[in-house]
């Protein structure tokens, strides 16, 4: 049993795999920012990533005839922001930009500048936005709100929350915000943050601001946005008929060889078989049977195409998640010459299942 599943950490090319890899590419999460020019959408994006470079239109590349999209991070993606630039056209026409957001886990975000009351062209794309019904999750960020003084701050926000939810006809969550005090603090992000983490999960995983109880632990977490890259590729594998079986067990080889590399450790095949073993005598077993399970689920008329595909992008986003994490620990020690107790290393990865989980749901839904 331990010989199959070296295979299957070890497989040979499959070009399967890198199908796997665009699929998730262009099936992320994504945010439609949707504001004025100058209301605060880069600020945004800059506070949730802590990319300070970045800025509307510099980074950013053509998705639709009206909008720019952006993928964070770089080289594994995880998140996409969509801008839309065609507010002021008064033959706007949202359709294209809801068909993309539509297709993926995502939330709308109406940006606002609270000292600016004259939002006409932002209410003429929401009446639009409104009629398709395509949009479920929505969030109004007010920016900005510290630069009034205190008692316009609460009017100024309340007068064009109203505008929009008479548009949207129904109450809408808000928040407000400020990305630019006068002293070079800012106001309500951890909130914000928050908010955003509720609607799309990744976000909370993409936080640099957790605190680290060991150095393995921190280690970790600049390794993190990697190991969710190749989580959400190996989900994506499940989401293409007849690609799982080979695919997954492939995309997490590829992950175990580049986290060896992070950390300088040799990754041969006995290496594998030392790393499977700290999972346990019945790892190997739950492995391949499960692995095989799910993808003749898949063949199920009907129910495998939905239910099915939807439980196995699930489980293997999740199990590719920690074995990523508990790989990153092994190796961490094994570069060191340390020891590590299978009995520490099966807790990490049952932790890791349940850590990730509502990640994964969201992610493969």
């Amino acid at each position: 049993m331990f010989d199959s599943l070296k295979e299957l950490f070890n497989p040979s090319e499959n070009p399967d795999i890198s199908k796997a890899f665009e699929y998730h590419n262009t099936h992320l999460p994504t945010l439609w920012l949707l504001g004025k020019t100058g209301a605060g959408k880069s600020s945004l994006i800059q506070a949730i990533t802590g990319d300070s470079d970045v800025e509307i239109g510099n980074g950013f590349e053509p998705c639709t005839k009206t909008s720019q999209a952006y993928s964070y991070p770089k080289t594994t993606p995880l998140l996409r922001f969509l801008d839309t630039r065609g507010l002021s056209e008064a033959d706007y026409d949202p359709s294209e930009d809801i068909e993309v957001c539509s297709q993926q886990s995502h939330a709308l975000l109406v940006i606002v500048k609270a000292e600016e009351p004259e939002q006409s062209d932002l209410i003429d794309a929401l009446k639009k936005i409104k009629k398709q019904k395509s949009i479920k999750q929505i969030l109004i960020v007010h920016t900005a709100v510290k630069q009034l003084i205190a008692n316009e701050q609460s009017k100024a926000v309340q007068f064009n929350q109203l505008q929009f939810e008479k548009v949207w006809g129904d109450k809408i969550p808000y928040l407000e915000v400020d990305f630019e005090l006068a002293n070079g603090d800012t106001f309500a992000i951890p909130a914000l943050k928050d908010k955003l983490a509720e609607l799309l999960p990744i976000i909370r995983q993409l936080s640099d601001q957790q605190q680290h109880v060991s150095t393995e632990n921190a280690n970790f977490q600049k390794l993190k946005k990697e190991v969710l890259w190749y989580a959400g590729s190996a989900g994506a594998a499940d989401a293409i008929p007849a690609v799982g079986l080979v695919a997954v067990p492939g995309i997490q080889a590829k992950m175990l060889h580049s986290l060896a590399n992070q950390y300088a450790v040799d990754w041969n095949k006995q290496a594998v078989a030392e790393f499977i073993g700290t999972l346990g005598s019945g790892f190997a077993f739950q492995y391949a049977s499960k692995l095989g399970i799910r993808q003749l689920v898949k063949l199920i008329p009907a129910y495998g195409q939905t239910i099915g595909s939807a439980s196995a992008a699930v489980i293997s986003f999740s199990s590719t998640y920690a074995i990523g994490r508990v790989a990153c620990k092994y190796m961490y020690h094994k570069s060191k010459g340390e020891m590590v107790s299978d009995k520490e290393i099966q807790k990490l990865y049952k932790n890791a299942l349940a850590d990730i989980k509502e990640v994964a749901k969201n992610e493969t839904s």
